[in-house]
Protein backbone atom coordinates (compact mmCIF):
# COMPACT_ATOMS: atom_id res chain seq x y z
CA UNK A 1 0.00 0.00 0.00
CA UNK A 2 1.13 3.47 -0.89
CA UNK A 3 1.50 5.99 1.80
CA UNK A 4 -0.33 9.17 1.65
CA UNK A 5 1.42 12.37 2.29
CA UNK A 6 -0.51 14.65 4.83
CA UNK A 7 0.14 17.61 3.96
CA UNK A 8 -3.25 19.41 4.91
CA UNK A 9 -4.91 19.75 8.11
CA UNK A 10 -8.92 18.33 7.04
CA UNK A 11 -10.07 20.61 10.22
CA UNK A 12 -8.21 23.37 9.19
CA UNK A 13 -9.56 23.35 5.69
CA UNK A 14 -13.35 23.14 7.35
CA UNK A 15 -12.57 25.92 10.03
CA UNK A 16 -11.76 28.36 6.90
CA UNK A 17 -14.55 27.28 4.69
CA UNK A 18 -16.55 27.67 8.05
CA UNK A 19 -15.44 31.47 7.80
CA UNK A 20 -15.75 32.39 4.24
CA UNK A 21 -19.18 31.12 4.81
CA UNK A 22 -19.79 34.20 7.15
CA UNK A 23 -17.28 36.78 4.64
CA UNK A 24 -19.46 39.70 3.34
CA UNK A 25 -20.74 40.08 -0.67
CA UNK A 26 -17.82 39.53 -2.94
CA UNK A 27 -15.50 37.35 -1.39
CA UNK A 28 -16.32 34.32 -4.06
CA UNK A 29 -14.91 36.68 -6.63
CA UNK A 30 -12.47 34.06 -7.81
CA UNK A 31 -14.47 30.75 -7.56
CA UNK A 32 -17.50 33.05 -9.46
CA UNK A 33 -15.32 34.12 -12.35
CA UNK A 34 -13.83 30.03 -12.45
CA UNK A 35 -17.50 29.03 -11.91
CA UNK A 36 -18.23 31.28 -15.20
CA UNK A 37 -15.32 29.89 -17.18
CA UNK A 38 -16.68 26.52 -15.86
CA UNK A 39 -19.99 26.63 -17.40
CA UNK A 40 -18.22 28.04 -20.80
CA UNK A 41 -16.74 24.57 -21.25
CA UNK A 42 -20.34 22.62 -20.46
CA UNK A 43 -21.82 24.48 -22.95
CA UNK A 44 -18.67 23.45 -25.24
CA UNK A 45 -19.54 19.86 -24.63
CA UNK A 46 -22.68 20.27 -26.12
CA UNK A 47 -24.83 17.28 -24.34
CA UNK A 48 -26.86 16.65 -21.68
CA UNK A 49 -26.04 15.56 -17.95
CA UNK A 50 -29.37 14.21 -16.27
CA UNK A 51 -28.06 14.03 -13.36
CA UNK A 52 -24.71 16.12 -11.73
CA UNK A 53 -22.70 16.32 -8.63
CA UNK A 54 -21.27 20.00 -7.90
CA UNK A 55 -17.91 18.83 -5.74
CA UNK A 56 -16.99 21.02 -2.82
CA UNK A 57 -19.81 23.69 -3.70
CA UNK A 58 -18.92 25.98 -1.45
CA UNK A 59 -21.56 29.13 -1.74
CA UNK A 60 -23.71 27.14 -4.85
CA UNK A 61 -23.01 29.50 -7.21
CA UNK A 62 -22.56 26.58 -9.89
CA UNK A 63 -25.43 25.81 -9.32
CA UNK A 64 -27.22 29.02 -9.27
CA UNK A 65 -25.86 30.68 -12.46
CA UNK A 66 -26.65 27.48 -14.41
CA UNK A 67 -29.90 28.15 -15.37
CA UNK A 68 -30.46 26.20 -18.64
CA UNK A 69 -26.74 26.42 -19.47
CA UNK A 70 -24.54 23.29 -20.23
CA UNK A 71 -26.94 20.55 -20.30
CA UNK A 72 -27.44 20.06 -16.44
CA UNK A 73 -30.89 18.36 -15.23
CA UNK A 74 -31.30 17.28 -11.92
CA UNK A 75 -28.17 18.63 -9.36
CA UNK A 76 -26.56 17.16 -6.28
CA UNK A 77 -24.93 19.47 -4.21
CA UNK A 78 -21.92 18.65 -2.13
CA UNK A 79 -19.44 20.68 0.39
CA UNK A 80 -17.06 19.32 3.43
CA UNK A 81 -18.60 22.74 5.41
CA UNK A 82 -21.75 22.52 6.59
CA UNK A 83 -22.12 26.34 6.86
CA UNK A 84 -21.17 26.07 3.16
CA UNK A 85 -24.03 23.15 2.28
CA UNK A 86 -26.52 25.72 4.34
CA UNK A 87 -25.95 28.51 2.31
CA UNK A 88 -25.85 26.72 -1.21
CA UNK A 89 -29.45 24.69 -0.02
CA UNK A 90 -30.96 28.08 0.60
CA UNK A 91 -29.75 29.27 -2.75
CA UNK A 92 -30.77 26.52 -4.63
CA UNK A 93 -33.90 24.85 -3.18
CA UNK A 94 -34.18 22.47 -5.70
CA UNK A 95 -31.25 21.18 -5.38
CA UNK A 96 -30.38 18.61 -2.74
CA UNK A 97 -27.37 19.12 -0.49
CA UNK A 98 -25.02 16.51 1.11
CA UNK A 99 -22.47 17.24 3.73
CA UNK A 100 -19.15 15.01 3.17
CA UNK A 101 -15.63 15.17 2.44
CA UNK A 102 -14.30 15.16 -0.89
CA UNK A 103 -12.19 12.64 0.19
CA UNK A 104 -14.95 10.06 1.66
CA UNK A 105 -17.53 10.41 -1.31
CA UNK A 106 -20.91 8.75 0.56
CA UNK A 107 -22.63 7.95 -3.42
CA UNK A 108 -22.67 4.86 -5.45
CA UNK A 109 -21.30 3.25 -7.95
CA UNK A 110 -22.84 4.69 -11.36
CA UNK A 111 -25.17 7.71 -9.76
CA UNK A 112 -24.35 10.55 -12.06
CA UNK A 113 -23.37 11.81 -15.50
CA UNK A 114 -21.39 14.68 -14.69
CA UNK A 115 -19.13 15.59 -11.25
CA UNK A 116 -18.26 19.21 -11.96
CA UNK A 117 -15.76 20.23 -9.28
CA UNK A 118 -14.77 24.18 -8.89
CA UNK A 119 -11.47 25.17 -7.32
CA UNK A 120 -12.03 22.57 -4.10
CA UNK A 121 -9.51 19.69 -4.94
CA UNK A 122 -6.49 21.22 -4.33
CA UNK A 123 -6.95 21.48 -1.03
CA UNK A 124 -7.16 17.14 -0.46
CA UNK A 125 -4.39 15.22 0.19
CA UNK A 126 -5.12 12.21 -1.43
CA UNK A 127 -6.44 13.84 -5.21
CA UNK A 128 -5.49 10.09 -6.77
CA UNK A 129 -7.92 8.45 -4.69
CA UNK A 130 -10.51 11.25 -4.92
CA UNK A 131 -10.50 11.19 -8.56
CA UNK A 132 -10.77 7.44 -8.53
CA UNK A 133 -13.97 8.12 -6.36
CA UNK A 134 -15.26 10.35 -8.86
CA UNK A 135 -14.56 8.00 -11.76
CA UNK A 136 -16.30 5.56 -9.90
CA UNK A 137 -19.17 7.58 -8.93
CA UNK A 138 -20.20 8.41 -12.54
CA UNK A 139 -21.81 6.53 -14.83
CA UNK A 140 -20.43 4.82 -17.96
CA UNK A 141 -19.47 7.93 -20.38
CA UNK A 142 -20.17 10.13 -17.57
CA UNK A 143 -17.89 13.33 -17.77
CA UNK A 144 -15.54 14.81 -14.98
CA UNK A 145 -15.19 18.79 -15.54
CA UNK A 146 -12.78 19.85 -12.26
CA UNK A 147 -11.05 23.66 -11.79
CA UNK A 148 -8.03 23.77 -9.44
CA UNK A 149 -5.28 26.32 -8.49
CA UNK A 150 -2.27 25.59 -10.29
CA UNK A 151 1.50 25.77 -9.45
CA UNK A 152 1.91 29.62 -10.68
CA UNK A 153 -0.85 30.52 -7.62
CA UNK A 154 0.39 33.54 -5.68
CA UNK A 155 4.18 32.90 -6.64
CA UNK A 156 4.83 36.77 -5.93
CA UNK A 157 3.60 36.10 -2.20
CA UNK A 158 5.35 32.75 -2.31
CA UNK A 159 8.69 34.38 -2.84
CA UNK A 160 7.97 37.30 -1.09
CA UNK A 161 7.85 34.96 2.08
CA UNK A 162 10.55 33.31 1.35
CA UNK A 163 12.67 36.13 1.15
CA UNK A 164 11.46 38.12 4.09
CA UNK A 165 12.17 34.92 6.43
CA UNK A 166 16.01 34.63 4.57
CA UNK A 167 16.03 38.11 5.17
CA UNK A 168 15.82 37.85 8.80
CA UNK A 169 17.83 34.60 9.43
CA UNK A 170 14.89 32.42 9.66
CA UNK A 171 14.52 29.05 7.96
CA UNK A 172 12.14 29.43 5.72
CA UNK A 173 8.83 27.79 6.32
CA UNK A 174 5.58 26.78 4.65
CA UNK A 175 3.23 29.89 4.16
CA UNK A 176 1.53 28.70 0.40
CA UNK A 177 0.21 25.37 -0.23
CA UNK A 178 2.02 23.29 -2.67
CA UNK A 179 -0.13 22.48 -5.61
CA UNK A 180 -0.25 20.24 -8.63
CA UNK A 181 0.78 21.50 -12.21
CA UNK A 182 -0.99 20.54 -15.46
CA UNK A 183 0.79 17.92 -16.75
CA UNK A 184 0.55 16.00 -13.67
CA UNK A 185 -3.20 16.68 -13.25
CA UNK A 186 -3.97 14.56 -16.68
CA UNK A 187 -1.39 12.15 -15.76
CA UNK A 188 -3.34 11.29 -12.76
CA UNK A 189 -7.01 11.32 -14.10
CA UNK A 190 -5.57 8.40 -16.89
CA UNK A 191 -4.32 6.67 -13.76
CA UNK A 192 -7.60 7.05 -11.67
CA UNK A 193 -9.00 5.15 -15.11
CA UNK A 194 -10.36 8.18 -16.69
CA UNK A 195 -10.24 8.14 -20.44
CA UNK A 196 -9.42 11.19 -22.87
CA UNK A 197 -8.03 13.39 -20.25
CA UNK A 198 -6.97 16.84 -21.20
CA UNK A 199 -5.96 19.60 -18.76
CA UNK A 200 -4.92 22.89 -19.56
CA UNK A 201 -4.31 26.43 -17.66
CA UNK A 202 -5.15 29.91 -17.75
CA UNK A 203 -4.57 32.58 -15.66
CA UNK A 204 -6.41 35.59 -13.40
CA UNK A 205 -4.13 38.29 -12.15
CA UNK A 206 -6.01 40.95 -9.39
CA UNK A 207 -4.34 44.00 -8.18
CA UNK A 208 -4.16 45.52 -5.15
CA UNK A 209 -3.88 48.71 -3.67
CA UNK A 210 -2.44 47.15 -0.16
CA UNK A 211 -0.95 43.45 -0.60
CA UNK A 212 -2.35 43.35 2.85
CA UNK A 213 -5.92 43.45 1.37
CA UNK A 214 -4.64 40.08 -1.03
CA UNK A 215 -4.13 38.50 2.82
CA UNK A 216 -7.84 39.46 3.78
CA UNK A 217 -9.08 37.75 0.58
CA UNK A 218 -7.32 34.64 1.03
CA UNK A 219 -9.43 34.22 4.47
CA UNK A 220 -12.93 35.48 3.40
CA UNK A 221 -12.64 32.89 0.77
CA UNK A 222 -11.23 29.78 2.75
CA UNK A 223 -7.75 30.10 1.50
CA UNK A 224 -5.83 30.56 4.60
CA UNK A 225 -2.96 28.41 5.25
CA UNK A 226 -4.26 24.90 6.32
CA UNK A 227 -0.77 23.11 5.97
CA UNK A 228 -0.10 20.01 8.52
CA UNK A 229 3.14 22.09 9.33
CA UNK A 230 2.07 25.81 9.33
CA UNK A 231 3.27 27.30 12.54
CA UNK A 232 0.31 26.77 15.39
CA UNK A 233 1.49 30.27 16.52
CA UNK A 234 -0.02 32.22 13.36
CA UNK A 235 2.39 33.98 11.22
CA UNK A 236 5.20 36.35 13.23
CA UNK A 237 4.68 39.87 12.91
CA UNK A 238 8.17 40.67 12.03
CA UNK A 239 7.68 38.05 8.64
CA UNK A 240 4.51 39.68 7.76
CA UNK A 241 6.02 43.12 7.84
CA UNK A 242 8.56 42.17 6.15
CA UNK A 243 6.61 40.39 3.25
CA UNK A 244 4.66 43.33 2.62
CA UNK A 245 7.59 45.48 2.56
CA UNK A 246 9.64 43.50 -0.04
CA UNK A 247 6.04 42.64 -2.52
CA UNK A 248 5.56 46.51 -2.51
CA UNK A 249 9.34 46.60 -3.39
CA UNK A 250 9.66 43.37 -6.13
CA UNK A 251 5.94 43.78 -7.75
CA UNK A 252 4.44 47.29 -7.24
CA UNK A 253 3.53 48.73 -10.56
CA UNK A 254 3.46 52.36 -11.77
CA UNK A 255 0.21 53.09 -9.95
CA UNK A 256 1.46 51.64 -6.67
CA UNK A 257 -1.10 48.68 -7.03
CA UNK A 258 0.85 44.76 -6.63
CA UNK A 259 -0.56 42.00 -8.93
CA UNK A 260 -1.92 38.67 -7.24
CA UNK A 261 -1.10 35.53 -9.82
CA UNK A 262 -4.23 32.81 -9.83
CA UNK A 263 -3.55 29.88 -11.96
CA UNK A 264 -6.31 27.89 -12.76
CA UNK A 265 -6.01 24.54 -14.19
CA UNK A 266 -8.95 22.64 -15.94
CA UNK A 267 -9.36 19.14 -16.34
CA UNK A 268 -11.94 17.01 -18.72
CA UNK A 269 -12.02 14.24 -18.51
CA UNK A 270 -14.33 10.54 -19.32
CA UNK A 271 -15.62 7.57 -17.65
CA UNK A 272 -15.19 4.39 -19.84
CA UNK A 273 -18.19 3.49 -21.54
CA UNK A 274 -17.47 0.02 -20.23
CA UNK A 275 -16.53 -0.14 -16.55
CA UNK A 276 -12.99 -0.47 -15.86
CA UNK A 277 -12.33 -3.10 -13.13
CA UNK A 278 -12.53 -1.04 -9.22
CA UNK A 279 -9.32 0.14 -7.78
Amino acid sequence: MTDIATLFDAAAVRRNRERAARAPEGADFLVAEAAERLLDRLDDIRRSFPVALDLGCRWGLLGERRGARGGIGHLVQCDTSPAFCALAGARNPGSPVVCASEEALPFAEQSFDLVISNLSLHAVNDLPGVLVQIRRALKPGGAALISVLGGETLVELRQCFYDAEVSLGRTPSPHVAPVVDVKDLGDLAARAGFTMPTADRDGIEVRYEEPLNLFRDLRQMGEANALVRRSRGGLRRDVLARTLELYREQFAGEDGRVPATFQILTLTAWAPERRVRSQ
